[in-house]
């Protein structure tokens, strides 16, 4: 047998072949069609059988769990909805507070340079060497406090004879003062801060009571 009559023999089998794969699909389709046809007819038929009473119960059951499966859905799409908030919120707020510990690790530093830079100014030393070291220390505290700026910190700094608020301030001790107003700040003694315009540190002061 020539190469020619090997190949046209090889592609009648195929052809052959296809054939048989497509009927076996179109029987296996058929069959599931007739199932089908077989169970709706076997349902019209049961539901033919049913006097009146029992039809409207069987309608009655299945508008029943229609409406049950309707709540179920409506409940389930409600707590997904719920869950998707939270997380957005859970995120916002991982990217806007985030850093508080941080910040509280911060802060501190910045206290013993103010502190510092404080007890320099009041020496009050007429020495160029000195003069630098303050230059350099306000120098560097005015670019910490542009950082912490920058990523959602603020200051409360209260000042003497302002109103004490309890959602910012903290009393360290309450005293009678002649001449001061009750409830007022007659000492600061350490700055609070805002993250992000929620407290992470109240200011710490002494009241007139």
């Amino acid at each position: 047998m020539s190469d020619e009559q090997q190949a046209d023999k090889k592609a009648q089998q195929e052809e052959v072949n296809d054939q048989a794969s497509d009927s076996t699909v179109n029987e296996s389709t058929d069959n599931e069609n007739n199932s089908s046809d077989d169970n709706d007819k076997a349902v019209v038929n049961e539901l033919t059988t049913l006097d009146k009473e029992e039809l409207i119960a069987r309608i009655e059951q299945a508008q029943a769990k229609a409406d049950e499966n309707w709540d179920v859905a409506l409940r389930t799409k409600a707590e997904m909805e719920n869950v998707r908030r939270r997380t957005d919120k859970d995120i916002a707020n991982a990217r806007k507070f985030g850093i508080e510990k941080m910040i509280n690790e911060i802060l501190p530093v910045k206290d013993s340079m103010e502190m510092g830079l404080n007890a320099a100014v009041d020496l009050d030393i007429e020495d160029e060497a000195v003069h630098k070291i303050r230059e350099g220390m306000d120098l560097t505290l005015k670019m910490m406090l542009d950082a912490l700026t920058k990523i959602g910190i603020s200051e409360i700094a209260p000042e003497e004879g302002d109103a004490f608020n309890a959602d910012f301030h903290q009393a360290m001790s309450m005293q009678e003062i002649p001449g001061k107003e009750s409830n007022t700040i007659v000492a600061v003694m350490q700055k609070g801060y805002l993250l992000n315009e929620r407290l992470i540190r109240p200011a710490m002061v002494m009241v007139a009571k």
